[in-house]
């Protein structure tokens, strides 16, 4: 590692001490001053790009360049003439202005040479091949060296810190509703164009009336060569592994043509490779955006699925991979554009994991009168987890533009599940536990919208969703018992939650089964009216209304030794009527009207807005009982912008809403989340109401090569609903509930990002704030909970094309926990570097690898240090070669497990998990 980091810090000493700055002043004919005209030198010898860059606000530019050459400097700018100057350079530096001439026809000279990046309003356009070096094998290696643009640690993309929605190509939706299956699947050599649709609309009729400046999108352009032919590759491969035979079958085939698409993935394989994993699947949205929120309601729909875990190669220690996806789109005319995709996603996977628990003792705390009973034991638990899910996923969409005034869209979006999932637990407080989970649920989204432009002066647009959804869970815990010391000091540690649950404790299992069936109906309609006043401001009108109805029934009963059912008689303190059944019927409205007043100052834009609420909640239990509210709402908005420069804008927003819990934690029957964790609703949960405020600062310097973003979020809950968690005595089992917080939580968070270029050279630093202060009750006992969160990322890394590059990365994790609870603040610490290299070398070899170094902290005593390295070598025989051979290893120093910390807000843990182990593949490529 010390050689690399040498080889990298010499490479660029030697390439500063070869060359020489050119520097100039670009104006127009009256001496104006022109920021952002193109600055392009190419090497006359090569025919190559030798620098580029962009002026300033002051029309100043500066480039570096070879010395003892000839350069062709080439100026230019939108409306003008360019300007041509050839340049011998020595060792001196060179000066070079230049005057432009205004030119109203379309510039038709061919340069042979395309600008790296270009800035075309609220578009940065990347020239792809400007990038590469020849180790990129997809999309995904080529945004890595983009300038402003991330992946982050859950593959998504990020451009000046906000997320990227949707990918596109060729101005065509890829499998809209996630990205990854793009950034994994594109092939490089395939990439013309990046285009970063900042300010992103999905309606141009709305773009103007709008503020999107919190969304972005990336539309792909494909090379010539790729249209009307089909491109992708077939990858196959197998290879070692301690306890398995492995194997890797990847069809990636692409079809592309100004009338239709056709885009088919496949993935089979054992290795660890996901591509999209269960939580990816459930996420997947399709494109869809809740209305709600931006009106000021949120009610989310909580998911009574069952506890499935995310798999990756760092976090299981089995998986296997299964995915067939096909994205299409058709446009039979200039007004119609159909389109869908049809996912079929399987992973299955085995985990191990080792949790050392440490529960906040009540009794402790310095505050409350609490005696011995009320201790919570720490607990060690070792669980063994085998989990499959098979999901379905399909959308079709259907675009009419009769013409520039009218607009028709319909989507619809459906998810079929079939999961289960097994647990084998070994704790040392509730010594052995088997778990099972399954679950057939379904969901279905439809999404209808017309937007009309009745003149230049009012545009309508009225949107509706709608939302079927079906969940039922079946969940199974057996607990051994020993039925004789039901009563002993020495009793076993579920004995007390057994009396409580009102179970059977003479049986040698406590078998616990339960039933769920949770179904939603949503609809979610809005009308919106713009009045556009004149070039600088408009009004928008908002009518909606949110309907909604869920139906929630469980069923929780005991499992004799001899297998007759019994239907348990809890008597839980603090439950004054506890069942073990369910029958409740939520219904929720909600009718609103707002107005907002967009106005353009100079540059600044103000939208202040309000919106006025009736609201109708209604809950029935067991078909007799009725607790209904009725109220009305007005919550107030502010929204200010500041347009300092084309990519530079400053962004405050306040908004004021309200958070409606579902149905889930309002049914007043027990049910089982665990067999350690029981909970029962309380039907009398009111609203929460939220002060929110964000500010968020962002800025694309292309003259200087330094992207700067920054994000500050204060949050304030009134009425926030809470956890009363009340564990039996001495055990680590729990029965909770649901409450309103008398107290106000507080949250706050900062990021902040900045990434500069110095010539060949990537560097970016990056920094997470978050505090957050909530309140719960345990035994019914007041606790404060403080959470401190900070991460510090640093990384510099090389961006050559014709040499290898390294890049070196650091990040630093600090925790700090401050629970009323405890006497002292918990403090945990990660600290984690890594490096990675890619080399593309005799034209034919590619070498890729990373290392990382991981070590966990709590209270300054190192809880576990882990090292994990990845080795690529691909052989080809030149950059067109159709086959090509791969030699893959991964996790080569054999590394066992990981470590993380969890900070909840009954106890923190130390959690232990195992990991895939040694992999060596070898891996045959043919591309089309």
């Amino acid at each position: 590692m010390k050689n690399i980091v040498l080889l990298a810090i010499f490479m660029v000493t030697l390439c500063a001490n070869a060359q020489v700055k050119l520097t100039g002043v670009v104006k127009d004919s009256i001496g104006e001053s022109l920021e952002m005209a193109n600055v392009l030198a190419i090497d006359k010898v090569t025919n190559k790009i030798a620098s580029y860059g962009f002026t300033d606000t002051k029309g100043f530019y500066k480039l570096n360049v070879e010395k003892n050459t000839t350069i062709l400097l080439k100026i230019s700018y939108v409306g003008m003439k360019s300007s041509d100057f050839t340049i011998e350079t020595k060792s001196e530096d060179i000066v070079t202005n230049a005057m432009l001439a205004f030119d109203n026809a379309l510039d038709g000279i061919n340069i042979v040479s395309k600008m790296p990046v270009t800035i075309k309003g609220d578009t940065i356009v990347y020239n792809a091949d400007s990038f590469k070096n020849g180790s990129e094998r997809k999309l995904e290696d080529v945004l890595k060296k983009l300038p402003g643009v991330e992946i982050n640690d859950d593959g998504e993309i990020e451009v000046e810190g906000k997320k990227v929605e949707k990918i596109m190509v060729d101005g065509k939706d890829f499998f809209d509703g996630d990205t990854k299956l793009a950034t994994k699947n594109i092939p490089s050599n395939a990439l013309d164009k990046i285009e970063v649709l900042r300010n992103y609309a999905d309606v141009s009729q709305l773009s103007g009336v709008q503020n999107n400046q919190d969304r972005v999108a990336i539309n792909i352009k494909l090379k010539e060569g790729k249209k009307n032919f089909w491109f992708g590759d077939i990858t196959a491969g197998s290879g070692n592994a301690p306890d398995e035979t492995l194997y890797l079958l990847q069809p990636k085939l692409f079809y592309y043509s100004p009338k239709y698409t056709i885009n088919v993935i496949g993935d089979v394989n054992n290795m660890g490779e996901v591509v999209l994993s269960r939580r990816d699947v459930r996420n997947f949205s399709g494109g869809f955006r809740s209305q709600s929120p931006s009106n000021g309601t949120n009610l989310s729909l909580a998911d009574a699925g069952i506890g499935f875990l995310t798999a990756n190669a760092r976090n299981a220690n089995r998986i296997e991979t299964k995915l067939t996806a096909l994205n299409f789109s058709y446009s039979p005319n200039k007004k119609l554009d159909l389109s869908g995709f049809l996912i079929f996603s399987s992973n299955s996977n085995g985990q191990k994991r080792i949790n050392d628990i440490d529960y906040f003792d009540i009794a402790d705390d310095p505050n409350t009168s609490a005696d011995e009973t009320s201790i919570i034991p720490d607990d060690l638990v070792e669980n063994l987890t085998d989990q499959t899910s098979n999901t379905g996923l399909f959308k079709f969409s259907a675009n009419y533009k009769q013409n520039t005034r009218k607009q028709f869209n319909y989507d619809v979006i459906g998810r079929f599940s079939n999961e289960f999932r097994t647990d084998a637990v070994n704790s040392r407080v509730l010594s052995d536990i088997n778990e099972s989970e399954r679950s057939t649920p379904y969901k279905i989204n439809q999404n209808f919208s017309y937007f009309y432009t009745a003149n230049e002066k009012n545009i309508f647009a009225l949107e509706a969703q709608h939302l079927l959804q079906d969940e039922d869970p079946f969940y199974v815990a057996s607990l051994e018992n020993d039925s004789s010391n039901n009563n002993d000091v020495d009793k076993d540690g579920f004995d007390d939650a057994a009396f409580s649950l009102g179970l059977d404790r003479t049986n040698l299992f406590y078998k616990l089964e339960q039933d769920r069936k949770v179904k939603s109906n949503q609809l979610d309609v809005k009308l919106d009216y713009y009045n556009i006043l004149n070039d600088k401001s408009n009004l928008n009108f908002v009518l909606g209304t949110i309907q909604s109805k869920q139906n929630f029934d469980s069923k929780f009963f005991q499992i004799l030794d001899d297998e007759s059912i019994v239907d348990p008689t809890p008597t839980i303190p603090g439950n004054t009527d506890p069942r073990t059944t369910n029958d409740t019927e939520y219904t929720f409205s909600d009718l609103y009207a707002g107005l907002r007043y967009r106005l353009k100052a100079g540059i600044f834009t103000f939208t202040p807005g309000f919106t006025l609420h009736a609201y109708n909640v209604k809950n029935t239990q067991y078909q007799t009982e009725i607790f209904e509210d009725k109220f009305d709402k007005i919550f107030p908005e502010l929204s200010i912008i500041a347009q300092f420069k084309q990519s530079e804008s400053l962004r405050f927003s306040y908004k004021q809403e309200v958070n409606f819990t579902d149905v889930n934690k309002l049914a007043r029957g027990i049910v089982a989340n665990s067999y350690n964790s029981f909970y029962y609703g309380n039907e009398e949960l009111n609203n929460a109401h939220l002060h929110n405020v964000n500010l968020n600062y962002s800025s694309f310097n292309l003259f200087n090569y330094t992207n700067v973003f920054a994000r500050i979020n204060y949050k304030k809950t009134i009425d926030q609903i809470n956890t009363n968690a009340n564990f039996e005595p001495a055990s680590v089992v729990s029965s909770s509930t649901s409450l309103n917080s008398p107290f106000d939580n507080e949250s706050f968070s900062a990021s902040g990002r900045v990434g500069k270029t110095f010539n060949k050279i990537k560097t970016s630093l990056s920094a997470n704030y978050s505090y957050s202060k909530s309140y719960q009750f345990l035994n019914s006992i007041e606790n404060t909970n403080k959470l401190n969160s900070q991460s510090y990322n640093a990384s510099i890394g090389t961006n050559f094309t014709k040499a290898p590059n390294v890049t070196f990365n650091y990040r630093l994790s600090l925790s700090d926990q401050d629970n009323s609870a405890r006497a002292e603040i918990v403090k945990g610490v990660t600290n984690a570097p890594s490096i990675s290299f890619d080399a593309y070398v005799w034209n034919s070899l590619t070498v890729r690898s990373d290392f990382s170094f991981n070590e966990v902290k709590q209270n300054g005593n190192i809880a576990n240090s882990y090292k994990i390295l990845d080795l690529t070598l691909a052989y080809r025989k030149d950059k067109d070669a159709k086959w090509e051979y791969e030699l893959v290893g991964s996790n080569l120093l054999a590394t066992g497990s990981t470590t993380s910390f969890n900070y909840g807000l009954t106890s923190n843990s130390i959690n232990e998990t195992f990991i895939l182990p040694r992999f060596i593949s070898l891996r045959v490529k043919y591309q089309l």
